[in-house]
């Protein structure tokens, strides 16, 4: 089924916001970002309110705590879309960067510049800030935004957007440059995966199915962002006090977002005495533990984990542990449960670090750190628009230079091709 004539309609008023975008000067940009971080700022109590009533709807619906936690907005959430804006505001602008030129034995002079997508749609789950990032990093690239949140969020979102657009008009910029889609249907959000006239990239920001729905219906290009059944592997060679640190951050500083830990590996020469203080230490944090039989007899606290669970984002205070006999086995196990986000190894031992960073298929691999790091804001990239896992064209946390592609300029001085 082609998309209705509302989302056709969306599509053309995105499209047509986008042709003024392309052209817009970097000032500009920068004071319609500013304009609409003081106003979310100033209108932090109605957007509380519609967020609280999505928050009683969604605990009335029986909404599990890690969802519910993406879906709360509160006056620090508020104040860190607001800065975020205005990171994004404080960076470079990456429309009209030349990235190489060259000059050809017949005198054409080419260069490739950066230039925007155009039309940026996405669709994503429960978490109202992603309105603000996409639009920050979307208006400063040059693309207009079309959005489609959860009906969850539809309140949240709603109202986030009636403050973005106001900004966008002090600027003097079309209020088209953000659009929210207000139909949470199903049928809706297949319309927006397959305006090709209009959309020139789509990007998902959710669980399973919404990824599976975009690739049975999208037919715009797509970048996914996808799972993060992310890894930490304790090395032979590790720290324990540096490896139980990073443990304990990486799964519970904030377990509902894609970059929190849900696997723990660890080499068997380490595993009788790491393994009970980690378990301990994670399960006086509140995590449940299942693993593998080795990892059983090491520690009550550890039931039985199913296949299903090494290759699982929890999302939620429970985690998965393996243990292994080698390097190998740990980037073996690495390569085929993890889902292409970030992968963490604690060591002390260099070759172990550039083997596991060399041989592990991950869009961020971390040596000695944290998996909580894989983060547009603390990579540099202020807001970032999600994560891809997928390698072309983006990979990683897309930041601004993500949302933007090339295009060549040719400059003659009259030849013609023999």
């Amino acid at each position: 089924m082609p998309p209705s004539e509302a989302v056709l309609d969306l599509g053309a008023r995105a499209k047509a916001a986008s042709s003024i975008l392309a052209t817009t000067g970097t000032h500009t940009k920068n004071t319609a970002l500013l304009c609409a971080a003081d106003r979310l700022e100033s209108c932090c109590a109605q957007l509380l309110a519609a967020n609280e009533a999505d928050l009683e709807a969604a605990a009335d619906s029986g909404m599990a705590a890690g969802p519910l936690d993406r879906l709360r907005l509160t006056d620090a959430r508020v104040a860190a879309m607001a800065n975020g804006l205005r990171t994004v505001a404080s960076l470079a602008d990456p429309v009209g960067e030349v990235l190489d030129g060259w000059t050809r034995p017949n005198g054409l002079h080419i260069e490739r510049i950066r230039v925007p997508l155009g039309v940026v749609a996405i669709i994503y789950e429960n978490r109202p800030n992603v309105t603000s990032d996409a639009f920050g990093l979307c208006l400063k690239s040059g693309n207009a935004a079309l959005l489609r949140g959860s009906a969850t969020a539809l309140r949240s979102n709603v109202a986030i957007a009636e403050v973005l657009r106001g900004g966008l008009a002090e600027a003097g910029l079309p209020e088209d440059s953000l659009i929210v889609v207000d139909d949470p249907s199903h049928e809706t959000a297949v319309g927006v995966m397959q305006l090709v006239d209009h959309v020139d990239a789509l990007i998902p920001r959710g669980g399973p199915a919404l990824i599976q729905s975009i690739r049975d219906n999208a037919t715009v290009p797509v970048i996914i962002d996808g799972d993060g059944n992310c890894h930490v592997y304790v090395d032979e060679h590790a720290d324990l006090a540096q490896a139980l640190a990073i443990v304990i951050n990486a799964k519970t500083q904030r377990t509902s977002v894609c970059n929190a830990a849900e696997s723990l590996v660890i080499h068997d020469s380490i595993a009788d005495q790491f393994l009970p203080i980690v378990a301990n230490a994670l399960v006086d944090k509140g995590v449940e533990l299942v693993g593998d039989s080795s990892a059983r007899r090491r520690s009550a606290h550890i039931a039985v984990a199913t296949d299903d669970d090494f290759g699982r984002e929890f999302l939620e205070l429970k985690m998965s542990v393996a243990i292994v006999m080698s390097l190998d086995d740990a980037i073996s196990h690495v390569n085929r449960y993890g889902t292409g986000h970030t992968e963490a190894i604690v060591t002390k031992d260099l070759e172990s670090a550039r083997r596991f960073t060399r041989e592990v298929d991950a869009a961020a691999v971390v040596v000695n750190a944290s998996t909580r790091f894989t983060d547009g804001e603390e990579f540099g990239f202020g807001a970032e628009i999600g994560i891809s896992t997928q390698k072309l064209h983006a990979r990683g946390p897309m930041g601004l230079r993500e949302l933007t592609t090339y295009k060549y300029l040719v400059w003659g001085e009259g030849q013609v091709r023999g």
